[in-house]
């Protein structure tokens, strides 16, 4: 019988980070990642829409892949749709939030900055989790919608200095904020962490994300059989063997999109990229 996969969406390619990361934890476990692109960007719709997007694109994934997790790999529709979807479906969904609580832990003098779409910077959401973890704190949010898309259509083609140029540009937003420490609150801006390192640390600003905390979480739940002080999935395998794992000693991991064909080339590269397969279309 085909091990039920963990399935991840977001909008576009921006959640493959996070489906890297969570399958470090599980090697042994198959996966299914959705780009939702033809409702790409959430971050430029209504809660509403966002809502009515990612429900149907959930729906899909448990028609076609009978998921045993669902992981929400997008800022964005986690802190607009999970409470939707949680109240809908009969199934565990893994959320991904801006990292506030580790940055507040880790911020000199309590600044820090969050770069993030528009609905999560403006959103009672993050509101919350500032209130809730980071009292006291002065916390800087900025939107950076266009990087979203750089990202998303524009960086397999992009060369190294132009990548630079681009971090450049939102990092110069934040030069008198005097903050030490940023969030990348939006999934598709960790495809350009080795930029933002490079460019920040002239600043002296570190960064932080989430993807740690959420690839602990989908492999906590994740796995058959896991209960409280359990290992997940070859968590106790060397984890160098585990990164050292061929593509063929894994099982398949699926890469779909929805929308209408043509696809573009993107996606499927991306697949490549990140070690998938691709499926095209979902149905």
């Amino acid at each position: 019988m085909t091990r039920r996969p963990v399935a991840f969406l977001d909008s576009g390619i921006g959640g493959l980070p996070y489906l890297a990361a969570a399958r470090l934890l599980l090697p042994s476990t198959p996966c299914v990642y959705l780009a939702d692109r033809e409702n790409f960007p959430y971050g430029d719709r209504t809660p509403e829409r966002i809502t009515a997007a990612v429900t149907a694109a959930v729906q899909r994934l448990l028609t076609a892949t009978d998921p045993r997790v669902v992981v929400i790999a997008c800022n964005t529709a986690s802190v607009v749709a999970l409470p939707a979807l949680r109240a809908r479906f009969d199934l565990p969904f893994v959320g991904v939030v801006p990292a506030v609580k580790t940055a507040a832990a880790s911020a000199p003098g309590g600044r820090f900055g969050v770069l993030a779409t528009q609905q999560t910077v403006e959103g009672e959401y993050l509101r919350g989790l500032v209130a809730s973890h980071a009292a006291g704190c002065t916390v800087v949010a900025l939107p950076a919608a266009a990087l979203v898309r750089f990202v998303e259509e524009d960086l397999l083609g992009s060369t190294r200095g132009e990548r630079l140029a681009r971090v450049a540009v939102e990092v110069a937003r934040l030069k008198d904020e005097r903050i030490r420490t940023l969030v990348l609150g939006c999934t598709h801006f960790l495809h350009l962490e080795e930029e933002f390192r490079e460019v920040l640390a002239r600043e002296g600003i570190t960064v932080v994300d989430s993807r740690e905390g959420v690839a602990r979480q989908v492999a906590r739940l994740a796995v058959t059989g896991w209960r409280e002080g359990g290992q997940p999935d070859g968590a106790g395998a060397d984890a160098g063997a585990r990164v050292a794992a061929t593509a063929e000693s894994r099982p398949q991991c699926m890469f779909h999109v929805t929308g209408q064909e043509p696809v573009e080339s993107r996606y499927s590269a991306f697949a490549e990229r990140f070690g998938l397969a691709w499926g095209g279309i979902l149905p």
